[in-house]
């Protein structure tokens, strides 16, 4: 039984937060080479849709946390509090997006809620101007059909 299964079936309807993360390093390479960053009150993201190839795969989420951001019991803290945030909102984010969350150290110290809150928001962001990328990218093709 793996992790994610384990999970799974103790909060079930839960989304594992394993079958939805970034892994490899290219992945997160990626993320930043087709994306500019982004700020909220208390991370800084970056988010790309995925090559077409895979576009219609879920979600993926990563997470960064420096040795800025303290010494490892503190980033471990900053990680399981956003794994959670991410976990609670998966659902926001549109199929096909890859998505990195690079947290500030006031992460450690706010409330659950606002941070939550605040994930939420930015996942509402990212689902909204990715539709828009993606219409506008629509309609660029069918201009270009008509015209040719």
């Amino acid at each position: 039984m793996t992790q994610a299964t384990k999970g799974r079936a103790k909060y079930p309807g839960a989304r594992a937060w394993i079958d939805f993360r970034l892994r490899r390093h290219s992945d997160y390479q990626c993320v930043y080479a087709g994306s500019r960053k982004q700020f909220s009150a208390s991370m800084t993201y970056f988010f790309s849709a995925q090559p077409d190839a895979v576009a219609d795969q879920a979600a993926r989420v990563g997470l960064t946390a420096g040795r800025v951001l303290g010494k490892a019991v503190e980033r471990n803290r900053i990680k399981r509090r956003m794994r959670e945030a991410v976990r609670r909102h998966l659902e926001a984010l549109p199929p096909g997006v890859d998505v990195v969350l690079h947290p500030r150290k006031s992460v450690m110290t706010m409330d659950f809620s606002l941070l939550d809150a605040e994930v939420g928001a930015v996942f509402v962001r990212i689902a909204e101007r990715l539709a828009k990328q993606r219409a506008d990218a629509a309609a660029k093709n069918i201009a270009e059909g008509a015209g040719g």
